[in-house]
C-alpha cells in the first residue's frame, strides 16, 4: 500500500501537544541525527517571530543561500511549514521525508505530529545541504520539539506577552523562562524590547550561559510601508508598523551573521525585505466579490497591533468578523480589537475546539461597547453571505480560521488570493 502523508499524520494527531525533548531527540538519533547538519538560526516568540522568520529566509535567499525555513502552524497546507529557498517541500519529497519518520516510529520511536513534522523538516534540509535554517519555535521553547541544536548561530526573542498560560505558566516570568530555554552556551541572542519583569528573567539566563545579548532597535517609519535602520531605507512588504521592530529584529539578526563570516550584501536586504510574502497576516482576499481583510491576530498583543495598523491606514469603523479557539483570552482581545461604532459578526472555529459564538457575544455586550451589530453565526460562510455595515471587512482570532477561509477561498468561484500582505 502507497504511504499517505495525510493519513499518517492524521493518526499521529490524536496524541495532541506533549511537550519534551526525550521523544524528538530519539526519534532523531533512530534517522541519523540529520539536526545536527544543520546550521540553524533559532526564533522564539509569543509574536512576530513568523514574520522575522519570513524575512530572513526572504534575505538570505536573496543573498543567494540555500536556505531551508521551518514554521509553524500552516495554514492550509502543511507543506507550507517546510520550505527551501521561499519554496514549499515538493510532494514527493515531503511523501519520502514522513515515510522515514513513520518507519522510525513504526521500529519504537513514538511521536507526536508536531515531533513527526519538525523531524521530516530536519530530514530535508540535511538531505538538501542546506547553508542554514530558519527555525521557528512551535510552543514556549525550552521543551519545544525544534530545541534539539547545541549551537545555533544565532537565537532570538521576538516578543513576550501572556500566552498559552495553561502550558508555560501563569505569568509573564514563567513564559519569559520558557522561551529563554532556546538560549545555547556562548551563542548570541537577539532580544527584540519586551516588559522588564520578562527581560530581567531572559537575561539572568543569558548570564548563567555566557550569551552575548543583541537589544533590538526598532526601524523608524520613511513613508508608507518604508522604513529606516542603521542607515538603511527600505519597503517592507509586511503591512502594519509592527512591522518596524519585526524588520529591525531580522536586521539584527542579519549583523549578527555578518560578524560570523557571513556575506550579506545590501541590495539583499532590500530586496528581501520588500518581497517577503507571509499569507494570513494583513493580508487582502477578495470573498466572492468583495474586498476582505485577513489576519491571524488571536491573543490581546497582536490583537493591538492589528487595531493600531487599521488605525493608520483605514480610520473608521470596522466590521469585524471574528472566531477564536476556546482556549484563548477572549476578553481581551476583544477589548484590543473594538472601538464604538463598529459591527460584529461571530463565527466557530471550524475543526478545532472553537468558542462558543454566542458566549463571546454575550462577552461583548458585558465589555460595553457600542456596536452597529454584534450578531452570531453558525458558519463563517453564513456571516460572510451578509453585507458588511462598514466600509472594511476584517476576518481575524485564529491562525486556523484564517487557514480555513483561505482553502475555502482557494475553490471558490469568484473569490482571489492577492500574494501580497500590503495594499487594498
Amino acid at each position: 500500500m502507497d504511504f499517505c502523508p495525510e493519513a499518517f499524520l492524521a493518526k499521529l494527531n490524536t496524541f495532541g501537544v506533549d511537550l519534551g525533548l526525550e521523544r524528538v531527540e530519539r526519534l532523531l538519533a533512530a534517522l541519523g541525527r540529520p539536526h545536527l547538519q544543520v546550521p540553524i538560526l533559532h526564533i522564539a516568540g509569543s509574536n512576530g517571530k513568523g514574520s522575522v522568520c519570513a524575512y530572513l529566509s526572504s534575505v538570505l535567499t536573496a543573498c543567494g543561500y540555500r536556505v531551508g525555513r521551518y514554521t509553524s502552524p500552516h495554514l492550509v497546507d502543511y507543506r507550507e511549514r517546510i520550505c527551501l529557498n521561499e519554496a514549499w517541500i515538493t510532494a514527493a519529497d515531503w511523501q519520502r521525508c514522513l515515510e522515514q519518520v513513520a518507519v522510525a516510529i513504526d521500529q519504537g520511536c513514538p511521536a507526536t505530529q508536531f515531533e513527526a513534522i519538525t523531524a521530516a523538516a530536519w530530514l530535508y534540509f540535511a538531505q538538501e545541504r542546506v547553508d542554514l535554517a530558519v527555525i521557528e519555535v512551535g510552543l514556549g521553547g525550552r521543551l519545544d520539539a525544534t530545541n534539539v541544536c547545541a549551537a545555533p548561530l544565532v537565537t532570538a526573542i521576538t516578543s513576550l506577552s501572556l500566552e498559552h498560560q495553561d502550558r508555560l505558566g501563569p505569568t509573564l516570568q514563567h513564559i519569559a523562562y520558557e522561551k529563554a530555554g532556546i538560549l545555547k552556551p556562548g551563542r548570541p541572542l537577539v532580544l527584540a524590547p519586551v516588559p522588564p519583569e520578562a527581560e530581567a528573567v531572559v537575561r539572568q539566563r543569558a548570564d548563567a550561559l555566557d550569551c552575548p545579548v543583541i537589544p533590538v532597535i526598532p526601524a523608524e517609519p520613511a513613508g508608507r510601508g518604508r522604513g529606516t535602520w542603521g542607515g538603511l531605507t527600505f519597503d517592507l512588504g509586511l503591512t502594519g508598523p509592527h512591522q518596524l521592530v519585526n524588520a529591525a529584529t531580522a536586521l539584527t539578526i542579519l549583523r549578527q551573521l555578518e560578524t560570523q563570516g557571513w556575506v550579506i550584501p545590501m541590495q539583499a536586504i532590500v530586496q528581501g525585505l520588500s518581497q517577503v510574502n507571509w499569507p494570513g497576516r494583513l493580508q487582502w482576499v477578495t470573498w466572492h466579490g468583495r474586498p476582505l481583510l485577513v489576519d491571524g491576530a488571536h491573543n490581546p498583543e497582536a490583537a493591538l497591533a492589528l487595531r493600531q495598523a487599521l488605525t493608520e491606514s483605514h480610520p473608521g469603523p470596522v466590521h469585524w468578523v471574528i472566531g477564536m479557539l476556546a482556549t484563548k483570552n477572549h476578553r481581551e482581545v476583544l477589548a484590543a480589537l473594538l472601538c464604538p461604532g463598529d459591527a460584529l459578526s461571530v463565527v466557530p472555529v471550524p475543526d478545532h475546539a472553537s468558542a462558543d459564538p454566542e458566549a463571546l457575544g454575550a462577552l461583548v455586550e458585558n465589555l460595553g461597547v457600542a456596536l452597529s451589530q454584534c450578531q452570531p453565526y453558525p458558519t463563517l460562510e453564513a456571516a460572510l453571505a451578509e453585507p458588511p455595515r462598514c466600509d472594511l471587512q476584517v476576518l481575524c482570532g485564529s491562525l486556523y480560521l484564517i487557514g480555513y477561509a483561505l482553502g475555502q477561498m482557494g475553490s471558490a468561484p469568484g473569490s482571489v488570493l492577492h500574494p501580497l500582505a500590503s495594499g487594498g
